[in-house]
């Protein structure tokens, strides 16, 4: 904070980063009344492990790497389900980016069931000790990466790790930038898998999501979503569209009345005669450089 004021006092914004905070010590609670369930429902679900992984030397890089695929699996669907969505917006509601923006986590994880996308890692073998240190690892990783002090790391680190350059397009709400960047440590899953979108220095990310909450209440902010989805499952003609209206991308509508961050992509590509690149290097301004539209998140 101190380095952040000296450099732009704007970084910070007290109420703000209260709210962060306090978004963060009721994820802890939460965690903590929940954390049980998950332990027990791990080691259940290791009783049928195709394989009996013990511990080894290679054993924890192994399991590293396959839980942050893990873990970008789950993050892509938490922006492409709205169920999970619910769940995850919390992280994203802040026009803020700093590191207290790190710490605003849900406090429905448990209920949004994104403990799932681990289960495959029990059911290899791997001990659950071992899974929940990595996965636990992974996240403190990802807590320096919240920041706008820091420009970018050297190419090398850049080309292969998650950096706060990459995750700030994750969080930005610029239709260039929507619905990109899901790594959690290493982001060759993103160049991999088409989701990578590099920062451009001739467009700054602005923050948020991109119906802001225009508001700072804790609790709002923590439930919102859920009450929205809520309100749009009572009101939807028919079964199919009361069940889309949690498993579709967020910004769905039966009626087409709202947008997707598809539909926000496609129409900023179209006013600037360009189609946007996942893979568009952040030093060039040329269009030539933007194609195909990723994934959805808006809501």
């Amino acid at each position: 904070m101190l380095v952040a004021r000296l450099k732009d006092r704007r970084r910070y914004c007290p109420k703000d980063t209260l709210t962060s905070l306090g978004l963060g010590f009721g994820s802890t609670i939460a965690g903590i009344l929940s954390g049980g369930l998950v332990v027990a429902l791990a080691m259940w679900v290791h009783q049928f492990a195709l394989f009996d992984i013990g511990y080894a030397w290679w054993v924890f890089p192994v399991a590293f790497v396959l839980d942050d695929l893990a873990y970008y699996v789950f993050h892509r669907s938490a922006h492409r389900v709205r169920w999970f969505w619910a769940s995850h917006v919390i992280h994203h509601s802040s026009q803020h980016y700093n590191l207290s923006t790190a710490l605003r986590q849900t406090w429905t994880g448990f209920f949004s069931l994104g403990f799932l996308f681990r289960l495959p890692l029990f059911l290899i073998g791997f001990p659950p000790p071992l899974v929940f240190f990595v996965a636990g690892v992974n996240l403190v990783y990802q807590f320096w990466i919240h920041t706008e002090t820091i420009g970018r790391m050297p190419r090398w680190f850049e080309a292969v790790m998650n950096t706060p350059s990459h995750h700030r397009v994750h969080h930005a709400t610029n239709a260039r930038y929507l619905d990109a960047n899901y790594a959690g440590v290493f982001i060759v899953w993103d160049k991999l898998f088409g989701t990578f979108v590099a920062e451009r220095d001739d467009d700054r990310p602005r923050y948020g999501i991109v119906r802001n909450l225009g508001s700072f209440n804790i609790l709002w902010a923590a439930t919102h979503e859920w009450i929205g989805i809520a309100k749009d499952v009572w009101r939807a003609p028919g079964w199919r569209n009361k069940l889309n209206y949690m498993i579709r991308e967020p910004g769905w509508s039966h009626d087409g009345s709202r947008d997707t961050s598809a539909m926000i992509k496609a129409r900023w590509a179209a006013k600037h005669g360009e189609a946007q690149d996942a893979w568009t290097s952040s030093t060039s301004s040329s269009s030539a450089e933007d194609r195909a539209a990723a994934p959805p998140r808006a809501a």
